[in-house]
């Protein structure tokens, strides 16, 4: 909330609230905040499936063992629907992608200033606790699909039958082979920088309504702009999720795809 923004104006709030716990200087800065939370958040979600895995039960399921399985059964349906090659790594990377990036984008829902306040009290003056409102978070993500995607499509394809494919698509003429390269690897850098751009701008322009809400209304009012974003959030939320787990898989089931050419 506002209220620690007494001698803050509300530029120097939103500044003070869009700036990350760094270390380092340059290409080299670390943003700590956004890979604690990160981290945090990724080992959580680890420990919790596996307690819910080592305490199933094959007769009535409590809540927990049900939200689960429903996550489960859904990250798997649309695996099915989406990935047309044999590859066990998939549902498992589905389903991680979803839950962490959920997770992740959740903490967009905390109140701007009860964490970063806690940690004022360590000596901490700047936090950012959404991971995925940060785009070197979500770009390292999308790179890390970007290398399946080129592990896989040489795999399945071979070097030779992944160069071609870039060098004879779409048009099958040795003549256009400088062309078809400018075209498809331009279109194959994209993926990535699409991928992690579309989640760090979502949740980005989702965490500024918040800070500028708590920053430009009393703190007795604030509720009235941020209880309805915050519900309308939960939507986008879940749809990022949703819509980088679709796309990893079927960027992944494209590199599967063996070369008509």
């Amino acid at each position: 909330m506002a209220a620690q923004g007494e001698a803050l104006t509300p530029s120097s709030y939103i500044s003070h609230h869009l700036t990350n716990l760094s270390a380092g200087e340059g290409f080299w800065t670390v943003h700590i905040d956004s890979l604690f939370f990160s981290v945090l958040i990724g080992a959580g979600f680890l420990w919790l499936f596996y307690k819910v895995a080592k305490t199933a039960t094959s007769g009535v399921p409590g809540k927990l063992q049900c939200a689960v399985e429903i996550i489960v059964e859904f990250v798997n349906d649309n695996v099915k629907e989406t990935f047309h090659g044999r590859n066990p790594l998939i549902a498992p990377l589905a389903l991680t992608i979803f839950v962490w990036v959920f997770l992740m984008n959740v903490m967009d829902l905390v109140p701007i200033d009860f964490l970063p306040e806690f940690a004022k009290l360590f000596g901490v003056e700047y936090l950012k606790v959404v991971p995925t409102a940060d785009v070197n978070i979500t770009l390292s993500m999308a790179l890390g699909v970007f290398a399946l995607m080129i592990y896989y499509g040489i795999k399945v394809k071979g070097i030779g039958g992944f160069v071609k494919e870039l060098a004879l698509h779409p048009f099958n003429h040795p003549i256009m082979i400088p062309f078809n390269l400018l075209l498809e690897v331009v279109s194959l850098l994209a993926k990535p920088i699409s991928l992690g751009m579309r989640l760090f701008g979502n949740m980005f322009a989702g965490e500024v309504v918040f800070i500028l809400i708590a920053a430009l209304l009393p703190w007795w009012a604030q509720w009235l702009g941020s209880v309805p974003w915050a519900i309308f959030h939960i939507l986008v939320i879940t749809i990022q999720a949703f819509v980088f787990m679709m796309l990893t898989i079927v960027y992944l089931s494209q590199a599967h795809e063996d070369s008509d050419h």
